[in-house]
């Protein structure tokens, strides 16, 4: 790496000056193995929360209004891509924001909020994707819920990382769905949310109905799927 840094270094600045860039030099930091990027922290093992951010969430009281359940909705949205079924787990709590909702914390509510703590107090690194290797990509597909993680082997294939985590809640619309219907809706949603990842890598699907299965055994698709 010592003798590759100033090459990419001087690569970097001819860059620049082509295209009449300029950088701030107090937000500029070079030669170092990690550092904070977009409120991340960036190294050699790959992407991971903010400890300060973690912090934050965990001293949070309950919520007691409701722009206290948003500003904790909000504070894990910012990070919900280390989050597993972030959604799914907050779903009482996403429930206090209904129009026809009271904005009553109950114990159900308690328990996601204290569950979220919980997985927070040891939360995952994010591997980059490596190049040559397929991808992996979980989906689960609930009754009002979706939740999908992209993964993909090591090297020996024996141990997986995980390099996105995604939830998303179903509108009133899509919660009545058939299930095949929810499950082509939930891979069409991933698909072009991950899309910068599976443009590049062969991508290999795991889920309890194969829609992709369907989709090639019927002549002509119609509605909503076909849209899809």
């Amino acid at each position: 790496m010592t003798t590759l840094f100033p090459d990419m270094m001087h690569k970097e600045i001819e860059c620049l000056r082509k295209y009449k860039l300029r950088l701030n030099p107090n937000k500029c930091i070079f030669g170092v193995r990690s550092g904070k990027l977009l409120g991340f922290i960036v190294s050699e093992r790959g992407i991971e929360v903010d400890p300060a951010k973690v912090k934050a969430i965990q001293e949070m009281s309950a919520p007691k209004t409701e722009k206290q359940v948003r500003g904790f909705l909000g504070r894990l949205n910012y990070i919900s891509r280390f989050i597993s079924h972030m959604t799914a787990t907050c779903a009482p709590i996403f429930k206090l924001l209904r129009k026809d909702q009271r904005h009553d914390w109950t114990e159900d509510c308690q328990k996601a909020f204290d569950s979220i703590k919980e997985y927070l107090s040891e939360p995952p690194i994010l591997s980059p994707p490596m190049e040559g290797r397929p991808l992996i990509m979980y989906l689960t597909v609930l009754e009002d819920s979706m939740g999908c993680v992209l993964g993909q082997q090591d090297e020996s294939g024996k141990k997986e990382y995980a390099i996105y985590y995604l939830s998303k809640k179903f509108t009133d619309c899509e919660s009545r769905y058939s299930m095949l219907e929810k499950t082509c809706c939930a891979l069409a949603w991933a698909a072009k949310r991950l899309r910068q990842y599976m443009l590049n890598h062969t991508t290999w699907l795991i889920s309890k109905m194969d829609p992709i299965k369907y989709i090639f055994e019927k002549p002509a698709l119609t509605g909503r799927i076909a849209r899809w």
